[in-house]
């Protein structure tokens, strides 16, 4: 069942995790690694792969309506978000993001204006996530601002960022703008044709494709210079140094095209999915809250708050669920979800959210599962606290 997970009777809703592996992807994969050749040596074999590497390229391309030369494929997102910041910083003046953003966005900010913090401006959000566009207005008409990166979609709580003025207000004072939309592509229709950003992260997992690949977008003409992590050849137009991942970029090549294809129909499926879910907890378990529900959110995420219930407990009492107590970048991390903080969120709150994330292979039958599992297991830490607090 493409609902399971690996063989096993799991319901996987994990998605802003990682995606399974789409099948497509797999066999694209299978025939790369079969192969043999650098996709930077002349001979035959090396332009065998380089043509797999140049289709890859224009698959993802076509996902994101612009031209394959604006592509540079990396390792993933943080790798992305890394070469991003670091490029657009270096071109002098204030670098600025929220305090939702993903912490690969985060701490790269805190971590190349370490030396002139008073260069790093993040911008709070709203109870429901939602940036706050005046003071980044403000920003942009006080100082020289170089950089402005806002995610598209957060990927706890599934809110969407509209970057239209974002975008019209950067530019008009000679900024540039950058999304981490690693949550967002594959999942909702995205025209690099229409949305005026001049640079774009995503990975390759998010959406059916294999682990440890993304890639940059980068808008013909942007001035940015060249800020690479890795150095030792002139690979990805100098963006990136390193014998190309052939294989890994054909299985994102793949699983570009297959999301392609079913874009629209998944996204009308999976929030069908999501609203069975959020309806049926909001009915059977007292006071629970879905967070960033006021505002659009990206069809397949759900961040669910159980008041005075902890998340781990929760997870723990639904082993035939796979879920999240947050971003699984951060999971095992002390201190809670800085997203919820940012949000206004009690610390106690933010323990309590575990979320929930659909995707292309979620069934009506994981849904069903995860919903009983769910109503079951946070009745059950409810009784067991409520058990031991009694005298």
């Amino acid at each position: 069942m493409a609902g399971d997970l690996q063989g096993t009777d799991v319901a996987y809703l994990d998605y802003n995790a990682t995606a399974p592996l789409r099948p497509e992807a797999l066999e694209a994969m299978l025939g790369a690694l079969q192969s043999v050749g650098n996709a930077s040596s002349m001979h035959h074999a090396g332009r065998k792969a380089a043509t797999r590497v140049d289709a890859a390229r224009r698959s993802l391309a076509d996902l994101l309506n612009c031209a394959p030369g604006e592509i540079i494929f990396t390792s993933g997102a943080t790798e992305a978000n890394n070469l991003a910041l670091r490029a657009g910083y270096a071109r002098g003046g204030l670098l600025v993001t929220t305090a939702a953003e993903h912490l690969a966005v985060i701490e790269t900010a805190r971590t190349i204006t370490a030396e002139h913090p008073d260069s790093l401006l993040i911008l709070p959000v709203d109870q429901d996530g939602v940036v706050d566009l005046e003071p980044l207005v403000a920003a942009l008409h006080n100082k020289p601002v170089a950089l402005v990166s806002l995610m598209l979609a957060n990927n706890e709580t599934g809110v969407l960022i509209d970057l239209d003025p974002v975008c019209k207000a950067a530019h008009e004072a000679g900024a540039l703008v950058h999304t981490d939309a690693t949550q967002y592509v594959g999942r909702l229709p995205l025209d690099l044709a229409e949305l005026d950003v001049d640079l774009l992260s995503l990975s390759a997992h998010k959406f059916g494709g294999p682990q440890g690949v993304g890639a940059l977008f980068v808008r013909r003409g942007t001035p940015l210079p060249h800020r690479p992590l890795l150095v030792g050849g002139g690979h990805e137009r100098g963006w990136r140094a390193g014998t190309l991942n052939v294989a890994g970029i054909t299985g994102l090549g793949a699983a570009a095209q297959a999301a392609r294809r079913q874009l629209a129909d998944e996204a009308v499926r999976v929030t069908a999915l999501r609203s069975a879910l959020e309806a049926a907890l909001i009915v059977e378990v007292a006071d629970c809250r879905i967070n960033g529900a006021h505002a659009p959110r990206l069809p397949g995420v759900t961040s669910v708050t159980f008041p005075g219930v902890p998340a781990d407990a929760v997870l723990a009492a639904m082993p035939q669920v796979a879920a999240s107590d947050g971003s699984a970048c951060s999971s095992g991390a002390p201190s809670p979800s800085h997203v919820l903080l940012a949000m206004g969120r009690s610390r106690d709150d933010a323990d309590s959210t575990v979320r929930f994330s659909l995707g292309y292979a979620t069934t009506e039958r994981d849904i069903e599962r995860a919903t009983a599992a769910a109503i079951d297991a946070v009745r059950h830490v409810r009784s067991v606290m409520a058990a031991t607090a009694e005298p």
